[in-house]
């Protein structure tokens, strides 16, 4: 009995790098709204909003002396901006004003946003370094 062999006709292939779209932030604003949606679903979800004078770490024996007057210094220095989170996020400093017998903030610094720490710089990577990742055979 004969061996059979069938080969199969190669086809050329023809292989490109990958062109991907324009990052939300690269867009306009009138582009952003198109690709996010109609953000005025979302503009009346709550917030919770949190201003931080300052912080400081006791001894629980400390903490369990703590009564009306007692005093806690803490680590932030007077006339220091104070920090404003929102769902416990840093988004700006400012310092506190009073508007009419309450207290407020006044924002002097609004931060950028951070990178999220459950992404590796390999996920971060982007665009023209993606690419050139890809030619120089990193993916």
């Amino acid at each position: 009995m004969a061996d059979i062999t069938t080969q199969k006709p190669t086809r050329k292939m023809t292989v490109s790098p990958v062109k991907f779209a324009p990052l939300v932030r690269d867009l306009p604003t009138s582009a952003v709204t198109g690709v996010l949606g109609n953000l005025e679903l979302v503009k009346d979800v709550k917030m919770d909003v949190t201003v931080e004078l300052g912080r400081t770490n006791l001894p629980l024996k400390e903490v369990l002396q703590l009564g009306d007057e007692s005093i806690i210094k803490l680590e932030r220095l007077a006339g220091e901006p104070v920090d404003l989170l929102v769902n416990g996020r840093l988004i700006a400093q400012g310092e506190v004003v009073v508007i009419g017998g309450n207290f407020g903030v006044k924002i002097t610094q609004v931060h950028k946003p951070q990178q999220t720490s459950d992404m590796s710089s390999d996920d971060m990577m982007m665009g023209d370094d993606m690419m050139d990742a890809y030619d120089e055979g990193g993916y």
